[in-house]
């Protein structure tokens, strides 16, 4: 159980309250700190699941914990997001996405009671769906401002606020529309008449 993938994992997990803390903290790069941290978190993400395709390391406890981890991590910093910028803006589209974690996970739980749990199966739009979502999330986090994107970067932090409201429209549309093509895959299961 104890492999490489499920060991980076449990890493993304324990950042959470990491990420947390850090956010809360009275210091000037709070913001810039939390979002490292939840960029860290995301690497992780794209890695753990490598390594275990590599590594020929696939477990079923991976299998479980893996988006268990990443909901935990993204739930976490769209409440973060919602009460920090206290708008209906960031409010509504967290909640979407938020709500769509969860039905999506019922759904899967009903499709694999159902013999087909490979029909809403991870899809390539969800991919970009957590792609855009990560970017989103780690701009919103960070909020730049002028006294760290000299360091980092060669223009304003008005361009990489606007990316990031940018990427959370997208990652709001794809949420939206990756729940409907998995409802769309699920309906015929989900419309069927019970046998006998």
């Amino acid at each position: 159980m104890w492999t490489i993938p499920n060991q980076i994992t449990l890493f993304r997990i324990i950042l959470i309250p990491v990420f947390l803390v850090v956010f809360y903290l009275p210091v000037s790069w709070h913001n810039f700190g939390a979002a490292f941290i939840f960029w860290l978190a995301s690497i992780s993400d794209a890695l753990d699941g490598y390594l275990a395709r590599r590594l020929k390391q696939s477990t079923p406890f991976g299998a479980f914990i893996d988006p268990v981890a990443d909901k935990l991590m993204v739930v976490s910093a769209l409440v973060v997001i919602v009460e920090d910028y206290q708008s209906w803006w960031i409010a509504v589209p967290a909640l979407i996405m938020i709500a769509r974690e969860i039905i999506i996970s019922a759904l899967r739980e009903f499709m694999s009671s159902r013999g087909k749990r490979d029909v809403v199966a991870v899809s390539w739009l969800g991919k970009y769906k957590t792609a855009a979502q990560m970017l989103a999330l780690i701009g919103l986090i960070w909020q730049p401002s002028y006294d760290i994107p000299l360091i980092l970067f060669e223009f304003p932090h008005q361009i990489l606020m606007f990316a990031a409201y940018g990427f959370y429209f997208i990652a709001t549309v794809l949420t939206c529309w990756s729940m409907i093509e998995y409802f769309k895959a699920a309906w015929p299961e989900l419309t069927a008449k019970n046998s006998g």
